[in-house]
C-alpha cells in the first residue's frame, strides 16, 4: 500500500535530516526500541519503521513522553495562543496547533527544527486539495472527494482570512503576512490531516467535551497505515506508546492504523489509498437524494410522487434522510442500517400504510422490525421486491455519477504495462473508483 509518511529529502544526504532526528529525540526523551529502526529503504512510502529483530505482540516500539509532543500547549507561543483563545475558535479546532506550526515552521531557533526537518518542503504531500481542480473532477468524480476537498478549501480561505490574518497582523513580532502565508497555512493543514493525533475522549467525557485538539506525534508520525496493521498508539497521563499487536519478523515493516477509513478517506485526508482488496474497510457510498430520486422516477402518477415527497419529508423529520447525507455500503454490511431499512420501507409504503404509520409517528412495536434493522448482506438479499428494486435503481444511478464503468477499471488494473503508465495520482484514484464500484456491483448482484 501507498501511504503518507515522509518526503523527498533535500539534495544528497537523506540520512542528514534522519540522523538530526533521532539526535534530537535522544535529547527531547523519546525512546526508540533497539529492535527497530526508522528508514526510508524498505518502506512502502517517504520513511517508515522497520523490525530490526523478531518482535513479538504487546512489545513496546517507541516511547513519547507529552512534553516532546508538539501542540498548541508545547509551542514556544503557547502562552500567546492561551491569551488569544477566544478569538481562535473555529470550526475545524485546529487553528491554535496551525498557528504553533506557523511560527515553529518558520522559526529558525525552533526546538523543532529536527523534527520538521524530515518534511523539508512539504511538497510530497499530494492531497486532492492540492490537485487543479479540473484534474480531481475528472479522476475523482462520484467518489465524494471533490465535494469534501470543495468543502475543506472554502473552511482554509475563511479559517484563514478571519482568524489567522487578524490575529496574526495583532502580533508583528512573531508573524508575518509575507511569510505566514495562505499557501503554507494549506500545506499545514494537509500537513496536520495527514500525520496528527487526536486523543479518544475518555468514555465519561464524550457528551460534555468536544473532541481533543490535535497534536503531532514524533516519530509516531513515521509509521506507515494499512488496514490489517501490526501496531497501534496508546496513550497514558506522561506518554504515548506504539506498541505491536502482532507479531512481527525482522526486516518487515511496521504500521500503524488511522482508524476504520475507506479509501475515499484515506486520499482525501492522507494523500493515498490502498489498492483492492486490501482494504476491508472500504465503502461506497449512496447519496440519501439518489434514492429519492429513484422512487419519484418510479411514481407513475402525480399523486404517487406527492406521495413520495410526502415520505421524503416525514423521513427528514424523523432525522432518517437529509439533502445532505448518504447511506454507507461496506463489504459485509449497510453501516448506516437503521436509515436505509427505514427509508426503504417507508418509500415502499402504499397511501393506506403510509397514513397509519405517520399516526403512531413512525413508531412500531413490533420486535420483527428490530431484528430487520441488521443490513448484513445476507438480510440484504431478503429485503422485500419493491425495496429491492428500488435499491437496485439506487445504485444504478449511483454508478452513472461516474466517468467510467467497472469493466474498464478491471481492465486498466489487470494490464500492467497500461497501468504502470498512468501518473501517481491516476494510480490512487483508480483504486479509490474500483473499491467503490466494487462494492456497488456487489449490491446491484444481492437485490437483482
Amino acid at each position: 500500500s501507498q501511504a503518507a509518511a515522509g518526503s523527498s529529502a533535500p539534495g544528497s544526504g537523506a540520512a542528514e535530516p534522519l540522523s538530526g532526528f533521532l539526535a534530537w529525540c535522544g535529547r527531547a526523551g523519546v525512546q526508540l526500541s533497539p529492535k527497530v529502526r526508522l528508514s526510508r529503504e524498505g518502506a512502502v512510502a517517504g520513511y517508515g519503521m522497520l523490525a530490526a529483530a523478531e518482535l513479538e505482540p504487546g512489545e513496546v516500539l517507541c516511547t513519547v513522553p507529552r512534553s516532546a509532543l508538539l501542540s498548541q500547549h508545547t509551542s514556544s507561543i503557547q502562552a500567546l495562543l492561551r491569551e488569544g483563545q477566544e478569538s481562535l475558535q473555529s470550526q475545524s479546532g485546529w487553528v491554535p496547533l496551525l498557528l504553533a506550526l506557523l511560527h515553529e515552521y518558520t522559526a529558525s531557533n525552533s526546538h523543532w527544527r529536527p523534527y520538521f526537518s524530515l518534511w523539508q518542503d512539504f511538497r510530497s504531500l499530494d492531497h486532492p486539495m492540492f490537485w487543479p481542480e479540473e484534474e480531481r473532477r475528472k479522476l475523482l468524480q462520484g467518489t465524494g472527494i471533490p465535494e469534501a476537498v470543495e468543502k475543506d478549501l472554502a473552511n482554509i480561505h475563511l479559517e484563514y482570512s478571519s482568524i489567522i490574518l487578524p490575529f496574526m497582523e495583532s502580533h508583528p513580532n512573531v508573524f508575518d503576512p509575507k511569510l505566514h502565508t495562505l499557501e503554507l497555512y494549506k500545506q499545514l493543514v494537509a500537513f496536520v490531516m495527514a500525520y496528527s493525533f487526536q486523543e479518544p475522549l475518555e468514555e465519561e467525557d464524550e457528551d460534555e467535551k468536544g473532541p481533543n485538539p490535535p497534536v503531532m506525534v514524533p516519530v509516531a508520525d513515521i509509521l506507515n497505515h494499512v488496514a490489517n496493521h501490526n501496531a497501534n498508539l496508546e496513550y497514558s497521563p506522561q506518554c504515548l506508546r506504539m506498541v505491536t499487536t502482532q507479531p512481527i519478523s525482522k526486516g518487515q515493516e511496521i504500521f500503524n492504523t488511522y482508524g476504520q477509513m475507506a479509501n475515499w478517506q484515506l486520499l482525501h485526508m492522507y494523500g493515498f489509498a490502498e489498492p483492492y482488496p486490501s482494504n476491508t474497510n472500504d465503502t461506497a457510498d449512496i447519496q440519501m437524494v439518489t434514492v429519492r430520486t429513484a422512487a419519484l422516477q418510479r411514481a407513475r402518477s402525480e399523486a404517487q410522487q406527492r406521495l413520495v415527497s410526502e415520505q421524503w419529508d416525514f423521513l427528514c423529520q424523523l432525522e432518517m434522510v437529509g439533502e445532505e447525507g448518504a447511506f454507507v455500503l461496506g463489504w459485509d454490511e449497510v453501516l448506516t442500517e437503521e436509515e436505509l431499512s427505514v427509508t426503504l420501507k417507508v418509500l415502499c409504503m402504499s397511501e393506506e400504510e403510509f397514513k397509519e404509520y405517520k399516526e403512531q409517528d413512525g413508531w412500531e412495536d413490533d420486535s420483527e422490525e428490530e431484528e430487520n434493522l441488521t443490513l448484513s448482506n445476507e438480510a440484504l438479499s431478503r429485503l422485500k421486491p419493491p425495496c429491492k428494486q428500488l435499491l437496485y435503481d439506487s445504485v444504478l444511478l449511483t454508478l452513472e455519477s461516474y466517468r467510467s464503468d467497472l469493466k474498464a477499471e478491471q481492465d486498466l488494473l489487470h494490464n500492467k504495462e497500461a497501468y504502470e503508465k498512468l501518473s501517481q495520482r491516476e494510480k490512487q484514484a483508480l483504486h479509490v473508483r474500483y473499491g467503490q464500484k466494487r462494492i456497488l456491483h456487489q449490491l446491484l448482484e444481492l437485490v437483482h
